[in-house]
């Protein structure tokens, strides 16, 4: 699944693709270690306002890279 960068500055990309079942099957810049349905959690309580529900089970997250840097960093599944 693609993300896009703009560099520190700018405004990243996260595709989501839900399973018929409404499980988080694929999702973009996950950190190592968590599930895709942990990471949309973590991206769920701390950006919600980011979030766009598209058609066909899938939604993305549009968040500034400063923002989705950090969460990637300090969002280590145990």
């Amino acid at each position: 699944m693609g993300e896009g960068y703009v560099g520190i500055e700018g405004e990243a990309t996260v595709h989501v693709r839900f399973a018929p079942n409404g499980a988080v099957s694929e999702i973009g810049a996950r950190p190592p270690g968590m599930t895709p349905q942990e990471w949309f959690n973590t991206l769920s309580r701390s950006c919600a306002d980011c979030y766009r529900a598209l058609p066909g089970g899938r939604g993305l997250f549009k968040i500034e890279s400063r923002k989705l840097i950090e969460l990637q960093t300090h969002s280590k599944a145990d």
